[in-house]
């Protein structure tokens, strides 16, 4: 039995992509809850899985700001790049598709040979002069398969061939890898943390790796596969023999071209699932002690959404406490009802009339905020039938 008066309601979402903040989201929604439950106790919690929009969940989430600065892209060139600090002071979000990512590079020049994280790198070490000791890393849409080559390097780690020079930038040179020189890494990065986003378990090399799953969107041929799986599995030998590291079957070391390798074994980093970090970083278990409702949501909800979505987690984590979860969402897609067996116990859609997706988009504000009153309206009537007020 449900008291109004008293009710804590945690609102969750994610960005609805393309057309809504998960921060604007959730207030949208609280918008619709308290037109029917003035009273009620609306804890804003907005959400993300580790993906595209993570960094401006976080970001914003936390009262902290958006930077900027300029790295080397994946081809090489100079590019602007943008990083979130946190309001915490503390924790840096880092997006490695912003500094090394396959939507930087045009489609006629995509090369997984010669493309570099060195970028990623250099924003690690701007963020590092700020004082940020603990990064959070998102490692998707990669246009690299270096295994954080690129990166170290910009760290101030040397990759040397027999002949004792830097090996140039790109995947295939780990091939002519000969000696991995610790020495020079920035000091900083050893009195730091690093939390990777990373839900593939793909090792770094074979069948199943980096090269020969992932390798062909980014432009690689059969051949440029074997050179490029031949190059990281020379390279985890290396690193086996010089850094000590076990990368090479690591689950999750195939990510964004070897990169979740190379984070472990220059980084000494953490591969978790983006979801379970972010919910962790935003505090979601605290938020949902004592609350009598969860309101969670996304763009789309169908049966993509059970495999490590936001609100999928957020629904996991409601159902340890005995609680009800309703996602709001802006369009109930293929098999949509499968989140019904993940926690989710209602959905409900955005469109209230026939109308295109653009409009739906810039209507979204509004939307959100009408379908959230409804559900609260529905729970406000089977409270009645339940001997609530």
């Amino acid at each position: 039995m449900y008291n109004p008066s008293t009710m804590k309601i945690v609102i969750a979402p994610q960005a609805f992509k393309g057309s809504i903040s998960a921060l604007d989201a959730a207030e949208a929604m609280r918008k619709g809850i308290v037109a029917v439950f003035p009273d009620a106790d609306a804890v804003l919690v907005p959400v993300a899985d580790g993906g595209d929009g993570t960094l401006e969940t976080l970001v914003e989430g936390s009262g902290g700001e958006i930077r900027e600065a300029t790295v080397t892209g994946p081809l090489g060139e100079r590019r602007a790049a943008q990083w979130g600090a946190m309001g915490d002071g503390v924790t840096a979000v880092i997006e490695m598709a912003r500094t090394s990512g396959l939507a930087l590079v045009p489609l006629d020049r995509r090369d997984p040979l010669n493309a570099t994280t060195y970028g990623l790198g250099e924003i690690v070490q701007y963020a590092l002069d700020d004082g940020f000791r603990r990064f959070i890393m998102g490692i998707g849409g990669s246009a690299t398969n270096d295994a954080g080559a690129g990166m170290a390097q910009a760290l101030g780690v040397r990759l040397l061939d027999a002949a004792g020079d830097e090996l140039p930038h790109g995947g295939a040179a780990l091939t002519n890898l000969s000696r991995i020189d610790m020495a020079g890494i920035d000091p900083r990065v050893t009195e730091s943390s690093f939390l990777v986003a990373c839900d593939v378990s793909n090792p770094l090399t074979g069948p199943e790796g980096a090269s020969a799953i992932y390798g062909p969107q980014k432009g690689a041929t059969p051949e440029m596969v074997q050179t490029l799986d031949s190059a990281l599995l020379h390279f985890s030998e290396i690193v086996q023999h010089d850094i000590g590291a076990d990368v090479n079957d690591l689950q999750g070391a195939g990510a964004a071209g070897g990169l979740g390798g190379g984070m472990v074994a220059f980084l000494d980093a953490e591969l978790r699932a983006g979801v379970d970090i972010v919910l962790d970083t935003v505090a979601l278990d605290t938020a949902l002690e004592g609350a009598d409702l969860v309101l969670t949501g996304e763009g789309a909800l169908d049966y993509q959404t059970v495999y490590s979505k936001a609100p999928i987690g957020v629904a996991e984590r409601a159902k340890r406490f005995g609680i009800p979860v309703i996602a709001i969402a802006g369009t109930l897609g293929d098999r949509y009802r499968l989140v019904h067996e993940h926690g989710i116990d209602a959905a409900v859609a955005i469109t209230n009339a026939p109308m295109n997706l653009e409009e739906a988009s810039s209507r979204a504000a509004e939307l959100i905020a009408d379908a959230a009153e409804q559900a609260a309206r529905m729970m406000k009537v089977g409270g009645r039938f339940l001997g609530g007020s």
